[in-house]
């Protein structure tokens, strides 16, 4: 059983790397995050023995978040604003966080397989409803959604109306006529 200052020391630990990878991404210092959460160095490396072990447990959580929205998104009625939500809600994590965003454009990783098959399915339902073009595919909405990611760096502000114009490029055109 660990004891309840670990337990505390643990939880401060995580809450502070949310917050500073999102600010910062995931090749911020490990100092930073332990200074975030009030505790030594040392401490941080008794509870994550590894970079990658703290990462990794900040990364699952927003793998989770973000399966669960592709989910919540695919149960819309409407097929296109499932999708343009799904689109729109995954551009506004990345304007607010750094590593979600490094994690959103990382392609074809083993720990996105979930994802991607969530964003296939999104993909699909939309084009039989005629509302997506049919020549979109998955790998064009990951373009799409790294290409939102750059506007935001540059220009947190911008971003929306990006976002906007691509959206208006994945509808079909209207019927000759």
């Amino acid at each position: 059983m660990i004891r309840r200052d670990a337990q505390r020391n643990r939880e401060a630990l995580v809450a502070a790397a949310r917050e500073v990878l999102a600010e910062r991404g995931v090749d911020a210092p490990l100092e930073a995050v332990a200074r975030r959460a009030g505790v030594a160095i040392g401490t941080l490396y008794r509870h994550f023995p590894e970079r990658g072990d703290l990462v990794d447990a900040i990364l699952d959580e927003k793998m989770a978040a973000w399966s669960d929205l592709a989910r919540e998104s695919l149960a819309a009625d409407d097929p296109w604003l499932g999708l343009a939500g799904f689109l729109e809600r995954t551009c506004e994590l990345q304007a607010a966080d750094q590593a979600f965003t490094e994690l959103a454009c990382v392609s074809h990783q083993d720990d996105q397989a979930e994802i991607n098959q969530l964003i296939s399915r999104l993909v699909e339902r939309a084009q039989a409803a005629g509302a997506l073009r049919l020549d979109v595919g998955p790998l064009d909405l990951a373009f799409f959604i790294m290409a939102n990611s750059r506007v935001a760096q540059a220009d947190a502000s911008r971003w929306r109306r990006h976002f906007t114009l691509m959206l208006d490029a994945l509808r079909p055109p209207p019927p000759a006529g």
